[in-house]
């Protein structure tokens, strides 16, 4: 009886006990997407701006953005996943499925009045695939930071000019967000493609202001902030590509992100204790429906020349000022936890960036090396004590390393170095030095088959 094998279209027969090896790899990338959402979970922050809001907002580019900054509404690169624009998964390749996984670590220097602090952290980024469904039309899943919240810090000032007796605010907090996705691209015709994605959302936070005194004083006033969220939330996009020739073209991106509620219920605790007496009395806030995300507007464009130079900006719009906040505040004696309509100010961000490979489909090591710029700038979002918040500016480099390209294999390290100075007018200053490491394998899994 003649064998019964497979074998690969136009190329060398393979055995039943490589297809075996094929599923282990997708098991192993299952297991390592379940892990994710745990490992996402991490705080990969020591700012006391992420005391305010819902923390510091993460950029959610993966390991081929982050060495152009972030930069990627107009990106189409079917060898890598772009979470940027839901879009461009229609141009994943029909023969791979594409994995990649990114972490973090960290350095930032604190400044304020003089006086300067490190801090390091390290943090598991973002664990994403992408994979061609049918014909024009691609798929992808994973998990990605949405916020972070992670500062400890404290004041000591004294009670009146006279009085030796000095009180302490301690301000504490750890938690963030996260979001699982799934979101699908469709190429409706030649050069239009339209996508979106649905994210469960998830996550808590846990704020503290614990008031002490140096004396046996009689109140301290102590407040407990947290809450859990537990919602999804949407995304649209759109890509347009003007080809010049076959090898340069113009790509125009454009997505929108739906402003929602979150349904979760901030909670404010309010402890008073009496140091004379040991009394302690507990009054607790709760603001329904208290958390928002805003509206989000993005556009960008990406020149591609020669198929080895892509270049290209983006802008984005976080419609925050059309969204409330939760704030303890006393007015005229008269305590109360509610939304802070004026919280927050829109936010503006430019990117641009680039990036150059020789050739991505040579034999030759350097030939398919990536090199990747970009820098952006972000205006305030956050209204601190009637003060405008933190800007934020940064720029990264960074590197595409093609790793040992076996017969059915394509992975890229992919490596960048970013710094980002955070600062606000009377407010502390951030300088972070930011590493990105992250890897993504493109794996031909899905070449045609027959049966011998």
């Amino acid at each position: 009886m003649q064998a019964v094998s497979i074998a690969l279209k136009g190329r060398k027969r393979r055995s039943v006990d490589t297809i075996a090896i094929e599923m282990k790899k997708f098991l192993s990338i299952a297991i390592m997407m379940a892990l994710s959402v745990s490992a996402v979970a991490q705080s990969g922050t020591n700012s006391p701006y992420s005391q305010y809001g819902m923390g510091i907002l993460s950029d959610q580019s993966t390991g081929g953005n982050k060495g152009m900054n972030g930069l990627g509404v107009g990106s189409r690169d079917g060898g890598q996943v772009n979470v940027l624009n839901p879009a461009s998964f229609s141009s994943i390749d029909s023969l791979t499925f594409i994995f990649d996984a990114g972490m973090s670590g960290q350095i930032t220097n604190f400044e304020e009045n003089g006086k300067r602090l490190n801090a390091k952290n390290a943090n598991f980024d973002y664990a994403v695939a992408a994979f061609r469904v049918f014909k024009h039309v691609g798929m992808s899943f994973g998990v990605l930071p949405f916020s972070t919240v992670g500062y400890s810090y404290a004041s000591t000032n004294k009670v009146g000019d006279i009085n030796s007796t000095t009180y302490t605010n301690t301000y504490k907090g750890s938690g963030g967000f996260r979001q699982a996705y799934i979101g699908m691209g469709w190429e409706l015709f030649k050069g239009f493609s339209v996508g979106a994605s649905a994210a469960y959302l998830w996550g808590d936070y846990d704020r503290s202001v614990v008031n002490s005194y140096s004396d046996n004083y009689v109140n301290t006033l102590s407040k407990y902030y947290n809450v859990e969220v537990s919602d999804v939330k949407f995304d649209f996009g759109a890509q347009i590509t003007v080809p010049f020739s076959k090898k340069s073209r113009l790509t125009l991106g454009f997505t929108y992100g739906l402003g929602k509620s979150l349904h979760a219920d901030p909670e404010c605790k309010v402890i008073s204790n009496n140091s004379q007496t040991s009394v302690s009395d507990t009054t607790a806030y709760v603001v329904k429906d208290g958390l928002k995300l805003p509206t989000t507007l993005s556009g960008g464009a990406m020149l591609t020349l020669n198929n080895q130079l892509r270049i290209g900006a983006d802008y984005s719009l976080q419609k925050w000022a059309s969204v409330g906040f939760p704030e303890y505040q006393v007015n005229n004696s008269v305590p109360s936890y509610s939304l802070n309509d004026n919280y927050y100010k829109d936010r503006h961000k430019v990117t641009v960036g680039g990036e150059y490979c020789k050739n991505p489909a040579a034999r030759n090591f350097f030939g398919r090396m990536r090199f990747r710029a970009g820098a952006s700038y972000s205006t305030p979002y956050l209204n601190i004590s009637g003060h405008d918040g933190p800007k934020e500016i940064s720029v990264s480099a960074g590197l595409g390393i093609p790793l040992v390209n076996v017969w059915n294999s394509r992975p890229i390290l992919n490596i960048s170095g970013q710094w980002v100075r955070t600062d606000a007018t009377n407010f502390i200053k951030e300088n972070t030095f930011r590493i990105n490491i992250g890897i993504t394998f493109n794996e031909r899994w899905f070449m045609k088959w027959k049966v011998d």
